[in-house]
């Protein structure tokens, strides 16, 4: 497993609605990791179009919560 680099979490994109932390890769497209895998105690992201993986460096304590399923439930209901 080739490992492009150590990323701080600080240094990744969050986007609250996939619950995906995203990095640029060289290639052009993104190295991805999910905030569920982060709980997990995963620290490794992948880039699906290529063969580079980047090390994320953060603190659990410090991660957004996860969200679940009944909160996408109680946000549907919200809009109606």
């Amino acid at each position: 497993m080739p490992l492009y680099e150590e990323i701080e979490i600080e240094d990744m994109t969050f986007d609250p609605k996939t619950q995906t932390y995203t990095y640029p890769c060289p290639c052009g497209d993104k190295f991805r990791i999910s905030l569920e895998d982060l709980w997990d105690g995963e620290d490794i992201a992948d880039c699906q179009s290529c063969t580079l993986f980047i090390q994320v460096i953060y603190d659990e304590d410090n991660l957004p919560k996860l969200r679940t399923d009944s909160d996408d439930e109680d946000e549907d209901h919200d809009n109606t």
